[in-house]
């Protein structure tokens, strides 16, 4: 969310002190990421301590701070980022229409901003691989979606490509995506159709599941000094093949993470990449995608997006089809399974 919500900020403060017993002597808002529907402050109290409070709302499922927890403090993931308890032990608390949790500030910048050392990427792989080796208590398990191949989202980008074909009214946002849209229609079209083909012969394959985070781009693991790093931002968690991580380390979302050079560092610490299911691989960097551009077209045409989220969506979406970025890597990983 890059507006702030409309949450007045003595009301931030009372909230934290209620639940938290935190007395918060500044609450700034952060504008961070692409989702509308989350919001991030940093929390500053009077004895200068740090933390870094994150709101969501909608659908929220209380596994997105249960796992993290579990992973962090009874397997030992130190990479994983846990909540923080309410005094009355709770990793979470509705108010204001909003789900908050409340974090540790990692005193560092995210993998867009900053790039990773050498021992980063090792650390990087390390950690996933513990994450990915995790056998859950089987109440978290049974909180956890599994990996369906669903065609939801290619069906919902088809809904607005009917919609666009009898044409869409709307402020020069709106022109400007159309245009953008039509400028590469037949792409995307052959994007939706390989995600499809390739859903159709993984359904066939039967791959194990693991416990996955899902959208581990560069902007959710924030990077420190000394090698220390940190994975964020667990709202997607998901049983699926391994690949459905694997495929951020060098899918090129957002134009980085996509040096042979670096998956090589990466894979020293996760273990060996000839065990990665090449089609597999394929499969989730066509599907995020198609996820990502539906999620782009709901954004453009919410009512309730402020324009500034409207116009980064525009950005992101067309800096997808730049030379090195992820259509480009998808497209590289189709042919090469062909």
């Amino acid at each position: 969310m890059l507006t702030p919500p409309d949450i007045a900020p003595d009301a931030v403060q009372a909230c934290l002190a209620e639940t938290y017993g935190l007395q918060a002597a500044r609450a700034e808002f952060l504008p961070l990421g692409a989702d509308i529907d989350s919001a991030a402050f940093r929390i500053e109290t009077p004895d200068g301590r740090v933390h870094f409070l994150k709101l969501r709302r909608g659908g929220f499922n209380a596994a997105v701070v249960d796992v993290p927890a579990f992973l962090h403090h009874t397997q030992g993931i130190d990479a994983v980022m846990a909540p923080l308890p309410t005094l009355t032990q709770q990793l979470s608390v509705q108010v204001h229409g909003f789900d908050w949790a409340l974090y540790p500030f990692f005193d560092g910048a995210d993998g867009f901003t900053r790039t990773p050392t050498d021992g980063q990427w090792t650390a990087l792989g390390t950690a996933l691989n513990a994450i990915h080796r995790t056998t859950l208590p089987e109440p978290l398990l049974a909180t956890l979606p599994r990996e369906s191949y669903s065609h939801h989202w290619r069906e919902g980008v088809r809904g607005y490509q009917r919609r666009f074909v009898n044409g869409v009214a709307g402020d020069d946002l709106v022109k400007r995506f159309l245009a953008f849209w039509d400028a590469h229609d037949e792409e995307i079209d052959s994007l939706i159709y390989r995600s499809e083909q390739l859903a159709s012969i993984l359904l066939e394959k039967s791959l194990p599941q693991v416990l996955c985070h899902s959208d581990l781009h560069a902007g959710n693991v924030l990077l420190g000094d000394g090698d220390r790093l940190c994975i964020v931002d667990w709202d997607t968690l998901i049983l699926a093949p391994k690949e459905r991580d694997l495929m951020f380390i060098g899918g090129g979302v957002g134009g980085v993470w996509n040096q042979p050079r670096e998956e090589a560092l990466f894979f020293q610490g996760y273990g060996k990449k000839e065990a990665v299911d090449a089609l597999a691989l394929a499969y989730y960097r066509h599907e995020r995608i198609v996820r990502d551009l539906l999620e782009f077209c709901d954004q453009m045409f919410d009512a309730q997006a402020s324009r500034d989220d409207r116009e980064e969506g525009l950005r992101q979406m067309a800096s997808q089809f730049e030379p090195g970025n992820v259509v480009a890597v998808a497209h590289r990983d189709y042919d090469a399974i062909t």
